[in-house]
């Protein structure tokens, strides 16, 4: 089932999160912790309408407090043995309701509270909201939680392998989302970029794989540089036509036919396809590996590094002598995968030198490291 469509309704649930930290005796002590509750619960009724108690509890020597407001408004109390109080407000918005809470007047009902509870210090985050026709939180490599200024879902699908969504931001432009992680955006040319080291390496006349690259973008730029030709291998049909339709600002029109003058793209199993090249003794100058980020993990193991490590080494066994290996890794915050990867490369059969590169991706919000890699 698929959906292609221009979505404006905005019913969300929003959940205002609070903390603030007290004395560890004001919630050991019995009668400090009724006077804390008792002080909690007059803040929280002169900011929201409606204030009615639901339940308390003591769970492993702390508080829990549940509450009921205005416009169905649950509100979660919890003090922990050590001081900390945390804070959740959630409720349902409408398309057309205002806002219960906004950021002004959650740190307005911060500070109440802060006061109040003569707290030593207090935090507040702006509204999450949860649910709608798309998402607007997505991870850095990190799992960091970053939300974005998404505003409508241009595109969905679920494909054989994976749920295929184009999103649209504000700030972004269009954006490929694969399984709920973000993937390229409109403006994220600085990928493409650094990926082929534009203007570092020439293309022109050369023989070139592309193993993944769905998204067109970097065909696209390949092709400009004039190459002999260029096979790229994408497993996802799915994700070619959804991107020759709606990121056509980052593949131009290479996506709309599967064969052009230098250039064919290939729909399956990049290995299998990789696995007939071998045998036919193909040869070529460049291979991409636009495919699956660097694993974070504790050690290189598992099927993800395995499927590395057949990809690699599938790939330099069809690079002529001085041919490249160009790939993407993964987030300058994850040192230690990286430093894994560099690992798994030193185990190649070849030996092979590598170089990096690193730029900011927008859509990542954050620094991406590239490798070159080739035989020594």
């Amino acid at each position: 089932m698929s959906l292609s469509c221009m979505c404006s309704k905005k019913m969300v649930v929003h959940t205002v999160l609070l903390d603030f930290t007290v004395s560890s005796n004001v919630i050991s002590d019995v009668e400090k912790r009724s006077n804390l509750k008792t002080t909690i619960s007059n803040v929280l009724g002169e900011h929201i309408g409606s204030l009615k108690p639901l339940t308390e509890m003591n769970i492993d020597e702390s508080l829990l407090l549940l509450y009921t407001g205005v416009r169905g408004t649950l509100i979660t109390v919890r003090a922990y043995p050590k001081g900390l109080v945390t804070v959740n407000i959630e409720y349902y918005k409408g398309d057309n309701e205002e806002s219960l809470l906004n950021f002004e007047t959650a740190r307005d009902l911060e500070t109440a509270l802060l006061a109040a509870a003569a707290a030593t210090r207090s935090h507040t985050l702006a509204p999450i909201k949860r649910g709608g026709h798309y998402e607007r939180f997505y991870p850095t490599a990190d799992e960091r939680l970053l939300e974005y200024d998404i505003d409508k879902l241009v595109f969905e699908a679920r494909s054989p392998y994976q749920k295929v969504q184009i999103v649209h931001s504000k700030s972004l432009g269009n954006m490929l989302v694969l399984d709920e992680l973000q993937n390229m955006s409109e403006a994220d040319m600085i990928y493409t970029d650094t990926l082929m080291q534009r203007d570092k390496e020439n293309y022109t006349g050369k023989e070139i794989v592309i193993l993944g690259g769905g998204d067109g973008g970097l065909l696209w730029e390949l092709l400009k540089q004039k190459p002999q030709f260029v096979t790229m291998l994408e497993l996802d049909e799915v994700v070619i036509k959804a991107c020759s339709q709606h990121m056509r600002s980052i593949c131009g029109d290479c996506l709309d036919k599967m064969k052009g003058d230098n250039y064919e793209i290939i729909v399956g199993d990049c290995v299998k396809t990789l696995k007939h090249m071998i045998e036919e003794g193909r040869q070529f100058d460049y291979v991409f590996g636009d495919l699956t980020d660097i694993p974070i993990s504790p050690t290189p193991d598992g099927d993800a590094w395995d499927f590395i490590r057949l990809i690699l080494n599938s790939s330099f066994k069809v690079l002529k002598p001085a041919g490249k290996f160009m790939t993407h890794g993964s987030a300058a915050s994850c040192p230690d995968s990286l430093k894994m990867f560099e690992e798994v490369l030193s185990e190649l059969p070849g030996p092979v030198t590598f170089t990096k590169a690193q730029a900011f991706i927008p859509s990542f919000y954050e620094d991406w490291v590239f490798y070159q890699v080739s035989l020594k």
